[in-house]
């Protein structure tokens, strides 16, 4: 299970408020066919809510941590019934390292003076 700090939390929490819930999970509880839609939601959205018909909140909270075990997920809300489950994609990781190490520094533009000379 990934650790996230504070400020990431934070962050997620703000981008995760305009989103509506990509899974529902019935009373029927935690299936593989449900694992496999979150495992899909995680991969193409990195960030997702995930909307829960339990009414008991211990159950709930069991849910949540096992859900974010099974899926390798970082827990970012857990708020009602409401879940907010973060997970980097793997290969986006690596490409951001590499952008920020090639990314040059603009040159200034050139006046019509600076032509001149």
């Amino acid at each position: 299970m990934l650790t996230l700090t504070i400020a990431q939390r934070r962050e997620l929490k703000s981008q995760a408020h305009a989103l509506n819930p990509v899974v529902m999970i019935g009373k029927s509880g935690l299936s593989a066919t449900v694992i496999e839609e979150l495992e899909r939601g995680l991969t193409s959205h990195e960030l997702i809510k995930v909307k829960v018909q339990v009414d008991d909140r211990t159950a709930r909270n069991a849910l949540f941590e096992e859900i974010c075990e099974k899926l390798s997920a970082a827990p970012v809300q857990h708020i009602g019934k409401t879940f907010v489950i973060y997970r980097p994609k793997p290969e986006e990781a690596g490409k951001k390292t590499e952008r920020s190490a090639q990314k040059k520094k603009r040159e200034p533009f050139r006046t019509k003076r600076s032509y001149q000379n």
